[in-house]
């Protein structure tokens, strides 16, 4: 019952910091605020992501010295904050700091969220635990840019930073209740070599180059569903969901059946599921039917959910019980740095090709994602049969 109630506290978490895919329907609204180009918009995802990538790496660390609980209730505690800050923001740097700040509180949280779930799950059925997990994650990706569609076109686009204040604040007060025992063992800090290991370094890499791709869609999707296909906030957040819609239904499927045929199967399906979406994404154009582009971005999330919880399956398993918060921060690490690559790298591509292609960069910038994410997927079918 404990385990129960902890899992259910950690999912809550994960899915506060996850329901910012709210910010990104609103791109277009920000933009026209702060008389910003599209292509500055990657900071607003840069600023907040990288800074979460930094923190769930110590913060996992630290959780498995002074408790897992106690950082997570900092992360969400801070994230009220955050959210508040975002809101009131005057100019656009000043908005760029208040993502800083919800950075470190989304790291705090992701860094310590996997740990919480499988600290208490024994090692046969993380998967399904990390199922949960994730669902709940895509849960609230997937609503996200349904709510902040219908928030930005009726109030603003602010109302969704101080929609989020009241929700960190129940979240806290559900995770005030919760107490997690520490690892047996008094952890040692974690060593490079810890790290740098092949059973770590694998699905690490795999993670950073799945997120770099799903990103594509993330960034450059609102653009397109307003620019290309002339949709408004709200219709495109009824697209936009479905990419993590896809994600959150593959998830607790993707984690049971890891538990029973292990991780890399899986894993190598969903890398070349999500390269297949992409890759038609790629191809669609203004005259797209709708219900067509509606199932090419559920099948990129779909891939993406198929991969993520086996492969984070892999990595916690890597890390013995007294290690299992630096095993979630490691993998949150390279899932964001992957976040920053993409978005860094799509939004120079896209802003330098949109002065010689026009609205084709949105087609260039989704074939060189899935060029990518195919990639990954060749390496871990090398992997997956040097393991066997």
């Amino acid at each position: 019952m404990i385990a129960a109630v902890t899992r259910t506290v950690a999912a809550a978490g994960a899915a506060l910091v996850s329901l910012d895919s709210v910010v990104n329907i609103a791109f277009p609204a920000m933009s026209t605020t702060f008389a910003v180009p599209a292509e500055r918009m990657r900071w607003v995802i840069i600023c907040y992501v990288f800074t979460y990538a930094l923190t769930a790496l110590a913060g996992g660390a630290v959780a498995d010295r002074v408790g897992h609980a106690r950082v997570f209730r900092a992360g969400v505690g801070l994230s009220a904050v955050a959210f508040a800050l975002g809101g009131l923001a005057p100019t656009f740097e000043t908005f760029l700091g208040a993502r800083v700040v919800q950075g470190l509180a989304g790291g705090l949280i992701y860094g310590t969220a996997p740990g919480l779930v499988t600290v208490s799950a024994p090692p046969a059925a993380r998967g399904r635990a990390l199922g949960v997990l994730n669902a709940a994650m895509g849960l609230a990706l997937a609503g996200g840019p349904l709510v902040s569609g219908v928030l930005v076109e009726a109030v603003g686009w602010r109302s969704i930073f101080y929609g989020r204040v009241p929700l960190a604040a129940l979240t806290l007060a559900l995770a005030l209740g919760v107490r997690v025992e520490r690892a047996p063992t008094s952890p040692r800090w974690p060593a490079p070599r810890d790290v740098l290991r092949g059973a770590v370094l694998r699905p690490g890499v795999l993670a950073f180059c799945a997120n770099a791709g799903i990103f594509a869609v993330w960034l450059l999707v609102p653009f397109y569903l307003v620019t290309v296909r002339g949709l408004d906030a709200a219709a495109g957040g009824v697209l936009f969901m479905l990419t993590p819609l896809g994600t959150a239904v593959a998830a607790p499927a993707a984690g049971r059946l890891a538990d029973r045929v292990g991780p890399w199967p899986l894993v190598v399906s969903g890398l070349a599921v999500e390269a297949a979406g992409l890759a038609l994404l790629g191809g669609a154009d203004a005259q797209t039917p709708l219900p067509a582009l509606a199932a090419i971005l559920f099948a990129a999330g779909l891939g993406l959910g198929i991969f993520q919880v086996p492969n984070m399956a892999a990595a916690m398993a890597a890390f013995g019980t007294a290690q299992q918060g630096t095993a979630g921060g490691v993998i949150f690490f390279a899932r964001t740095l992957g976040t920053v690559f993409g978005v860094g790298t799509l939004a120079q591509l896209f802003a330098e090709r949109r002065l010689t292609v026009g609205t084709a960069a949105f087609n260039e910038c989704f074939h060189a994602a899935a060029v990518g994410v195919a990639l990954a997927a060749a390496l871990g079918i090398l992997w997956a049969r040097r393991r066997a």
